[in-house]
């Protein structure tokens, strides 16, 4: 015992005052979760009408402490404290990361990063998300003692020892409507660094807004207006609109090229979000950023979820990554941050996320039969989650073949649970099996010649089932894959036809 603690008492402590402090949070922390007996009291407080003192919710894996003692009224969010400090330390890692592996694939760093940011940054993350993005842009937080932010300060180039990267934010509508502080403070950050005295080889942020000004004037728009929208770098829908349009397109196979889906992408997030308005019509702005994305990134911080579990997945993510690539007529990258465990921040080719979430889920034997357990609902699922694994190769072209021959063999092709399906629910067969057809339909997806054959008498098969079930009185058969585009519906073409002129003037 004396020995181990000679030992101990040799080590060489590199910072005795960091030591203290850990000790210190341990002991406050160990404290408060002594101070954990309150939940049946407070319930029963709470149904009798008595006040209950209100407290922060989240996950002390992150650094959320203040949750401490439970048994209070809690809240989801302050979002005047986001990103916390915690988070913020995520955020730099993650850009680092990311910058990282970009310059060692491409040699140089991204002049502009397209961030897809959703809600569940601050509801799950406490603002991870939007701390990378800061860090990108080359500001950082300046938080109060009660752990609010006050304010942004810009972080000198010689600290940051990198260009500062432009970043090109779609951020959801939920995020827009409840986290209205989000927008603000990637404006504030823009609106700092565009005027700063720096090359633009080392300020792609002030570079881009020099381009976008001198284009927009060439486009008609005051110098005033122009400098204003050559600014904007947040875009949504408009003030009561939710989604990016792309997830209906692919559902309703009205589309038939790469081009088609990048208009609906814009078409729909063309409204730009700030200190100087809220959901301002600017899709030149948009266009003209998406010119220079170099890569499009989703963190994803739990699994929880996965990119197969909502359309809302590929339509902003890949949708995104589709109208970049369309738009600037460029290779463009596609990424996800994955901060699911804190210890082990990674950054993902989206190729790589497809196949994990596939091989971890759609391709699970264990997966597949803990599903079927659920019947009805569990065939809509697998239906669900291949309609979207389709509607990620509709806009990324990342679905490698095997990934589809392996879904056709494993819910198609296979006996026994074909006969699942048709017990349980023919209908979420027909909508797979039909999928799989369109896929090679439209090149999506090249089976071999004689699969291809079985797979679509095994369509046939249950279209026969579903024709037997359903008495209609129409003549187009329930499954055939009709495709139209937003040229052939009147209002579609009608609505997109500015953005069809701007695309002219625009692309790159």
């Amino acid at each position: 015992m004396c020995s181990a603690i000679s030992k101990t008492s040799s080590l060489k402590i590199r910072s005795p005052e960091k030591l203290a402090e850990t000790f210190r949070k341990a002991l406050q922390v160990a404290n408060k979760i002594l101070e954990c007996k309150q939940e049946l009291p407070s319930l029963l407080h709470g149904i009798e009408g008595g006040y209950l003192e209100p407290g922060a919710s989240g996950a002390m894996t992150r650094g959320k402490f203040e949750i401490l003692p439970t048994g209070r009224n809690f809240f989801a969010i302050d979002p005047r404290t986001l990103p916390t400090k915690a988070a913020w330390q995520v955020g730099v890692a993650t850009a680092n990361k990311m910058l990282k592996l970009y310059l060692e694939k491409h040699g140089k760093y991204p002049e502009t990063v397209g961030e897809v940011l959703w809600s569940i940054d601050a509801y799950k993350a406490d603002g991870e998300h939007l701390a990378q993005i800061l860090y990108l842009l080359g500001v950082e937080p300046i938080w109060e003692a009660d752990g609010s932010i006050k304010g942004l300060k810009v972080i000198p180039l010689e600290e940051l020892k990198r260009p500062r990267i432009d970043c090109l934010v779609r951020l959801s509508g939920i995020a827009r409507d409840t986290l209205p502080n989000y927008a603000y403070l990637i404006d504030e950050a823009v609106e700092k660094v565009v005027v700063l005295d720096e090359p633009g080889e080392m300020n792609f942020i002030k570079k881009h807004y020099l381009e976008y000004i001198s284009k927009l004037i060439s486009l008609g728009y005051s110098a005033e207006k122009a400098g204003l929208y050559a600014r904007f770098r947040v875009f949504c829908t408009p003030p009561g609109a939710y989604g990016a349009g792309v997830n209906y397109a692919v559902e309703a196979s009205a589309w038939r090229s790469d081009e088609e889906l990048a208009k609906t992408w814009v078409q729909w997030s063309g409204y730009a979000y700030g200190k100087a308005g809220y959901g301002i019509e600017a899709h030149e702005a948009l266009m003209l950023a998406l010119r220079d994305v170099d890569v499009v990134n989703r963190n994803h911080i739990s699994d929880e979820h996965d990119i197969f579990g909502c359309c809302c997945y590929f339509a902003y993510h890949g949708g995104f990554y589709n109208a970049a690539k369309e738009v600037s007529g460029k290779d463009v990258e596609i990424i996800t941050v994955d901060t699911r465990d804190l210890a082990n921040l990674d950054v993902r080719d989206m190729k790589l996320e497809i196949e994990r979430v596939a091989r971890a889920k759609l391709l699970n034997p264990l997966w597949i039969e803990e599903m079927k357990k659920h019947g009805y609902r569990g065939a809509s699922e697998f239906s669900r989650k291949i309609l979207h694994l389709y509607g990620w190769s509709a806009t990324t072209k990342l679905v490698d073949k095997w990934v589809f021959d392996e879904i056709a063999k494993t819910y198609v092709l296979d006996k026994k649970i074909r006969e699942w399906f048709e017990q349980v629910n023919p209908w979420a067969l027909e909508e797979i099996a039909r999928r799989l057809v369109e896929a090679a339909e439209r090149g999506l997806w090249k089976p071999d010649e004689e699969f291809l054959k079985r797979l679509k008498e095994a369509y046939a098969g249950v279209e026969g089932i579903l024709e037997e079930r359903i008495v209609s009185s129409s003549e187009r058969q329930g499954g055939a894959i009709t495709i139209f585009t937003m040229d052939e519906v009147q209002g579609w073409r009608e609505k997109t036809s500015k953005v069809v002129k701007l695309w002219e003037k625009l692309k790159a």
